[in-house]
């Protein structure tokens, strides 16, 4: 009795961890202290629950334990914040695989009631769709799969097809458990289904993807949790699957789409053909730049994905600091869905000591953004694509954006006229105010901290 009850006190311990952990995730002031006691709490979670079990032998369990803290150890080193997106991605394929070996696995218990083989078909269900889904999404976001939607007539129809077999499959195997038949055709279809899911969604849409994945490697460990009657394992998969639909609703009203046509595919897909673009891009030096942004008043920089390619963020730190020296005011604009997962443009600054009351999110700077002197986009496109204000054949049409073109004047750091990650065409490109710096924005950046400092 008092092993239960000291077993029961430790798992709510380990919940108390993960909520704080959450609690403090929230901030980036925080979030490595949050992320510390997430971790304690799943340690203790882990020990605990181990010590409740009759374990034959630690052996196997020490070198999994061994194996995994250096695999998780050499990544978090060794991963370059560029990858972190991909990393994500795998991460949350890990846990879905997981719960389904779990899920398996439980089918070895004795007795089994309808409600546990209900629980152990979810997680093998939800599992496979995180797993295959989420190495999709890598494929995406590392271009070893385009970026574009794949889309095929009766797409949905084809998705609604292999969900329902799932559900039949579901079914039977609830009503003959001893027949391996079910079991193995729910693991195909499942990962059949999260295959079908994420291929249909464009590379620019996979900061919703991420975080949604998320969401269902959470649900697939809280099913799995249920399958092994174990309460802490409930706790954190609902934990994690919660905050995951939340930050899924988050990005998805940052997109102007509903959260149903996310999960029902279709995401992304094009609503018309493209106008062609015309007129005339005006280039600009580094320089020449100088010269505008040392008479500027007030400068705000937007960041996106090819300010993490380039690495550029200590160096934009770096001019931001110059400027504010020359006492111009300089704040950053950050897009929901910038960069490829949920706050990667947060991370990339946060690296790089930008004081977090400078970053402001969309709605806060838009209605400001006619008083800036300049704006300085570095490798961002699509979160600045004006095409979603005024094109209503682009895919991206009613799509929330950052209205650089609003500034007096706005100066747009790439390597060359080629399209963001959503592979859309930018008016922005050909405004009368904007001028293209070409080249790699890291050496721009410097450039123009080395004029600063001449």
């Amino acid at each position: 009795m008092q092993t239960v009850i000291l077993i029961n006190l430790s798992y709510t311990l380990a919940a108390v961890l993960f909520i704080l952990g959450l609690k403090f995730l929230s901030h980036p002031a925080t979030a490595r202290r949050g992320n510390i006691l997430s971790a304690l709490g799943m340690l203790l979670a882990v020990v605990v629950t181990l010590l409740d079990q009759s374990i034959i032998d630690y052996r196997w369990i020490l070198l999994g334990i061994v194996i995994g803290t250096v695999i998780g150890t050499l990544a978090a080193r060794l991963v370059a914040m560029t990858a972190m997106p991909e990393m994500v991605a795998l991460l949350n394929g890990f846990g879905g695989i997981s719960s389904l070996l779990v899920g398996w696995v439980a089918l070895a218990q004795p007795d089994l009631s309808n409600f546990i083989l209900l629980t152990i078909f979810l997680s093998i269900l939800i599992g496979g769709v995180t797993f295959t889904g989420s190495l999709v999404a890598w494929g995406k976001l590392s271009e070893r799969i385009s970026g574009r939607p794949f889309l095929f007539h009766g797409q949905r129809q084809v998705n609604a097809l292999i969900l329902l077999a799932n559900f039949m499959c579901g079914v039977m195997f609830v009503l003959y458990p001893a027949q391996p038949l079910w079991l193995y055709l729910a693991i195909v279809l499942s990962a059949t289904l999260g295959v079908m899911t994420v291929m249909p969604i464009g590379g620019a849409d996979m900061p919703v993807v991420i975080s949604l994945l998320n969401s269902y490697s959470g649900l697939a460990a809280c099913a799995a949790g249920f399958a092994i009657s174990n309460n802490i394992l409930i706790v954190a998969g609902s934990l994690v699957g919660a905050s995951g639909m939340i930050l899924t609703n988050i990005m998805c009203k940052a997109m102007n789409r509903s959260l149903g046509n996310v999960l029902f595919s279709g995401f992304g897909a094009p609503s018309g053909d493209d106008d062609k673009l015309e007129g005339e891009v005006k280039s600009l030096s580094a320089e020449d730049a100088y010269y505008i942004l040392e008479a500027a008043q007030s400068v705000v920089i937007v960041p996106g994905y090819g300010m993490a390619v380039a690495q550029a963020q200590h160096g934009v730190k770096e001019l931001q600091e110059l400027l504010e020296e020359n006492g111009c005011e300089v704040v950053y604009a950050i897009h929901p869905v910038a960069g490829r997962m949920p706050g990667h443009m947060n991370v990339l600054l946060a690296e790089a000591d930008v004081p977090y009351d400078l970053l402001l999110e969309m709605d806060d700077i838009n209605p400001r953004m006619e008083t800036f002197d300049v704006a300085i986009v570095i490798g961002a496109n699509d979160v600045v694509n004006s095409a979603a204000r005024e094109n209503m054949n682009s895919p991206i049409y009613g799509m929330p954006i950052i209205n650089v073109d609003y500034a007096r004047t706005v100066f747009v750091l790439k390597r060359s006229m080629a399209s963001g990650f959503a592979g859309l065409d930018n008016p922005l490109f050909y405004k009368e105010n904007t001028r293209m710096i070409f080249g790699d924005a890291k050496e721009t950046v410097n450039k123009l901290v080395r004029e600063f400092s001449a």
